[in-house]
């Protein structure tokens, strides 16, 4: 009976040996997980289209076209507007076939609330910086799309020949 108590107590000393863990120790040590968010914006535009100048008609022809802006939540965007691919000195022209040039302007809005209305009365040159002001845009509270109008205006009175006149000019944000 003896043997049999011993044997049984060697197949339990065995079994749990198997079993159990054969670490002879063991560490832990925190492991950092980091990832950064750059400030960013993507730009886009639609086009002022300002339709049909009349000439003789003794009030301004005004209209209007957008930027949008999607920035990264707390990026502060600053939007510039260049003089344009016709501009002679500091002043925008379009020109069309012939060699009239119909100068215009782009202004800012009243305010930068998203969406403020052209009111036709606006007198902040919409610029580079060096040619106007800078806009500062609202700072983005998400990522969602914010949409700003630009204000144009052909001043009355240009004496130029019927055409189709165009012009191009780059908007561009730093954040």
């Amino acid at each position: 009976m003896y043997e049999m108590k011993m044997t049984i107590a060697i197949a339990a000393i065995a079994l749990a040996g198997i079993t159990g863990t054969a670490a002879a120790g063991s560490k832990s040590t925190p492991l950092n997980i980091t990832a950064t968010v750059a400030a960013t914006c993507d730009i886009s535009t639609t086009p002022l289209a300002f339709g049909s100048y009349d000439p003789t008609a003794a009030t301004a022809t005004n209209g209007n076209g957008t930027v949008t802006l999607t920035c990264v939540k707390g990026s502060l965007p600053v939007v510039s507007i260049d003089l344009g691919a016709n501009a002679v000195a500091a002043v925008r022209n379009m020109k069309g076939v012939g060699t009239d040039v119909l100068s215009y302007e782009l202004y800012q809005p009243a305010n930068n609330a998203v969406g403020t209305s052209c009111a036709g009365t606006e007198n902040v040159v919409w610029g580079d910086g060096t040619n106007g002001s800078l806009f500062n845009a609202t700072a983005a509270t998400d990522t969602l799309a914010r949409s700003y109008n630009i204000c144009g205006r052909i001043a009355s009175g240009q004496n130029v020949a019927a055409d189709s006149y165009s012009d191009t000019v780059t908007a561009k944000v730093d954040f």
